[in-house]
């Protein structure tokens, strides 16, 4: 792959996930009925819907910077597959209020994604954790 095509890849994927992440924040921080819904069944509405929208606003950034890519991803996949999990393995289901299964497709786009990312920016994450260990020796 040339690394224009890799560049464009990269930016697809960033716009991507942080684009469908900033897209569902209006729902989440404006508490509508389908965001008040999936997290009152989860049982953790106010709190979790405001905690995973700033999450995913903090995610969105970090992604859309190129210096803070693989912290964005690494963040945003860890929200996301939380989603998903909530989605598989609670009775908040895949279909939520009659939506045919678009907000579980979205949060696998974006964790998707967001893994792509996190493996082509592993570096950024190795590089913390190198320097980190080197300190505490």
């Amino acid at each position: 792959m040339t690394t224009r095509t890799q560049l464009i890849i990269d930016w697809a994927l960033r716009l991507i996930a942080a684009g469908l992440m900033v897209q569902s924040l209006f729902f989440k921080f404006s508490a509508s009925d389908e965001s008040v819904y999936i997290f009152s069944t989860l049982g953790i509405e106010p709190w979790g819907r405001i905690l995973t929208g700033s999450l995913e606003l903090v995610a969105s950034i970090l992604i859309l910077i190129p210096a803070t890519t693989g912290y964005g991803a690494g963040l945003a996949a860890g929200v996301l597959a939380g989603a998903i999990f909530s989605h598989l393995f609670t009775k908040l289901g895949i279909v939520v209020k009659d939506d045919h299964g678009q907000l579980f497709i979205y949060a696998l786009i974006i964790f998707i994604s967001s893994l792509i990312l996190l493996y082509r920016y592993q570096h950024q994450i190795w590089a913390v954790l190198k320097r980190f260990t080197s300190k505490r020796k």
